[in-house]
Parts: structure tokens; sequence; C-alpha cells
């Protein structure tokens, strides 16, 4: 139902939104010229891994073996502040570590630090494994194709 009388309320909304497309403007050419000049170089990216990334994955995993999130975020809180006092990654902690903060780690904890492993993991929609990836590249392709990009 349209307003009784003059409501300068109305107004207000507008300010905000035309100050998002004003800024839109500005970055969509700087985007586009960022994208297109992109060079992509692996072996640099990857030499900026460290095995503190996985964390997530650690709290994954405690959750797989049935330990409720808050205390696997815990935990792995704890495994983080261990690998940080003592100068090394979470890979470089022992099993004996691990089980000193929780029995519910086991062996198969290091096979989480492995970068290709924690990506392949992802496999839903707009996720990081191989083949979700390959998807999101091929829908992008048709995009271009079709003038949708």
């Amino acid at each position: 139902m349209p307003s009784s009388g003059y409501d300068k309320d109305l107004q207000e909304d507008k300010e905000p939104l035309l100050d998002s497309f004003d800024n839109l403007m500005l970055v969509v050419p700087v985007m586009t010229g960022a994208i297109r000049t992109l060079q992509i170089r692996p072996q640099a990216m990857a030499a900026q891994l460290e095995p503190g990334l996985l964390a997530t994955d650690l709290a994954d995993y405690l959750v797989r073996r049935g330990m409720p999130f808050r205390q696997a975020h815990h935990a792995v809180g704890q495994a983080v502040r261990l690998s940080e006092e003592r100068g090394c990654g979470l890979g470089e902690l022992t099993l004996a570590d691990y089980q000193a903060i929780s029995p519910v780690f086991a062996e198969d904890v290091f096979a989480l630090f492995q970068f290709e492993h924690s990506l392949s993991t992802r496999a839903q929609i707009g996720g990081t494994a191989p083949a979700a990836l390959q998807a999101q590249l091929e829908k992008a392709q048709v995009a271009m194709s079709n003038g949708e990009l």
C-alpha cells in the first residue's frame, strides 16, 4: 500500500544503493584489467602454502570421528598453540602430542597434512576438488561463449 503522505524516509534508502552503483562502476574496469593481465604461477602459489592452513581439515577430522564441533575447535586451537610454541608445523607434531590433546586423534591424522587431499575432499558445487573445479570452468566457458560474462 503506498504511503498516504510525503515521507522523506523513502528517499533515504536510495543513497546506499546509488553509492554501491558508483563504487561498482569504479571497481569493474579495474577488476577487468586485473583478470585480463593475470599471470598464474602455480609454483609460487604452492610455495606460500603452510600446514596451518589445514586447521579446518583437522577440526573436520575430529567431527567425523564423533567429536562435537565446539570441542574440535578447541582441540585444534590447542594443537596450533603447541605447534607455535615449538616452532613447527601441525604436521610435525607427533601422534603422542595429538593424543595428549585428545584421544580421538589416531595415526591417520597425518594424512590430513597433504594439500591435495584437502582440496579433493571439497567436492560440492563451487568446491576445490578437481571434478568440482572442472565443472566450474566448463560452466564459465559456456557463459563466456554465450556472451553472459
